[in-house]
C-alpha cells in the first residue's frame, strides 16, 4: 500500500503593491495584489496576511475583512489603525493588528515642522499676496524662543522633538498616554495638560486616534491655551472637536495649522476653509518619496518573520474575538 504526503498550501498574502516590486520577500507564501478595486485578486477566505491598501478610506480598508475568516495578521501601512478598527470586531481571536511604526516619522516630522515655521512666518498672506502682486513686508514671529508641547509622544513625536532641536525653542514638553523619562526630559501624562496648556506657544497633536483622545482638543482644551498660541494637528481629525475650534479660530484667539479635519475630506463650503488664522493642508504628511521605501521594507521584513514563525513588530493589538 502506497501512502502520499500532501503538503499544505502556502499561506496567502494580499499586499497592495505588486510583489515583484518589493525586494526581499520570503518564499513559501503566495501573494496577490490588491489596491482595493472593486474585484479580489483571490478568495478573502484563504488570505492568511492582509495589508491594508494606503490612504484608501475605511470603506475600502474594511471591505474584505468580514470574509476572511482565516487571516492571522492584518498590516497597516499608516500609524493609525483606526481605520480598521470597524472590520476587526468580527473576526476571530488572536488576530495580530499591526501599524507602520518607522515608515512615517520621517515626512510627518517634516510636514509638522513646515506647518508651523509657514503658519508663524505668515507663508499664506505671502502666497495671497503673490498672487496679487502685493508686497506684504512686515515682522513676523520666530519659532525660535517659543515652548512647544507636543501631544503623544511616540515614535512620530520624537521625530518631531529631532527636528526642532537646531530651532532655539525655549523649551519642548511632552505628553503621552503614560509618564516616563526619556533622554531630552520627562515625558507628561494627559491629566498634566491643563498645567501644560497654557505655557505653551505651539500645541503639537501627534497622538493616535482612540477613545481617550477622541475630541482630546475640545472645548476646555483650547479655552486653556494661552492666547495667539498655534494649534498643529498631524494625527487625527477626530482628535480636535472642530466646532469649537472654529469658534476660537473665528474670535481670533487661536491659530491652526491642520493635515487632518473632522470631517474628511474637508467638503466643499465647510466653514473651516475660510475660517481667519487656518492654514489646511490634505493629508499629505505620510505621503511623500519616503513613504514607498519605507513601507517596502516594512512590509519585506513583517512577511519574513511571519514566514519564520517569528514575533512580529508594531503589534498594537490581538483580537479577542
Amino acid at each position: 500500500m502506497t501512502s502520499t504526503t500532501h503538503s499544505a498550501p502556502a499561506p496567502e498574502v494580499w499586499l497592495p503593491l505588486p510583489a515583484d516590486e518589493i525586494e526581499g520577500l520570503p518564499e513559501g507564501l503566495t501573494y496577490h495584489f490588491w489596491d482595493g478595486g472593486k474585484d479580489y485578486p483571490a478568495d478573502p477566505v484563504d488570505c492568511a496576511y492582509y495589508v491594508v491598501p494606503y490612504m484608501k478610506g475605511m470603506e475600502v480598508a474594511v471591505r474584505p475583512l468580514g470574509a476572511m475568516s482565516r487571516v492571522q495578521v492584518v498590516q497597516t501601512l499608516s500609524a493609525g489603525t483606526d481605520h480598521v478598527e470597524p472590520g476587526l470586531a468580527g473576526l476571530h481571536a488572536g488576530v495580530s493588528v499591526c501599524n507602520a511604526k518607522g515608515v512615517h516619522e520621517a515626512s510627518t516630522a517634516e510636514l509638522t515642522l513646515a506647518l508651523i515655521l509657514a503658519s508663524l512666518r505668515g507663508f499664506p498672506g505671502f502666497v495671497h499676496g503673490q498672487d496679487k502682486e502685493e508686497w506684504r513686508s512686515g515682522f513676523y514671529p520666530a519659532l525660535a524662543d517659543k515652548s512647544v508641547l507636543i501631544v503623544g509622544y511616540g515614535s512620530i513625536g520624537s521625530a518631531i522633538e529631532d527636528r526642532l532641536a537646531p530651532f532655539e525653542c525655549a523649551r519642548v514638553a511632552r505628553v503621552a498616554r503614560s509618564a516616563r523619562t526619556t533622554a531630552r526630559g520627562p515625558v507628561h501624562t494627559l491629566d498634566d495638560l491643563p498645567a501644560l496648556l497654557p505655557e505653551a506657544d505651539v500645541v503639537i497633536l501627534s497622538t493616535p486616534l482612540n477613545p481617550s483622545t477622541q475630541g482630546l482638543a475640545g472645548a476646555d482644551f483650547l479655552a486653556a491655551m494661552r492666547d495667539g498660541a498655534l494649534l498643529v494637528n498631524v494625527a487625527r481629525g477626530g482628535v480636535v472637536d472642530t466646532k469649537a475650534l472654529l469658534s476660537e479660530l473665528e474670535s481670533g484667539r487661536l491659530r491652526a495649522a491642520l493635515d487632518v479635519t473632522d470631517p474628511e475630506p474637508l467638503p466643499s463650503g465647510h466653514p473651516l476653509w475660510h475660517a481667519p488664522n487656518v492654514l489646511i493642508t490634505p493629508h499629505v504628511g505620510g505621503s511623500t518619496s519616503a513613504f514607498l521605501p519605507r513601507a517596502k521594507r516594512l512590509i519585506a521584513g513583517q512577511l519574513t518573520r511571519f514566514a519564520a514563525g517569528q514575533p512580529l513588530e508594531n503589534v498594537v493589538r490581538t483580537t479577542t474575538g
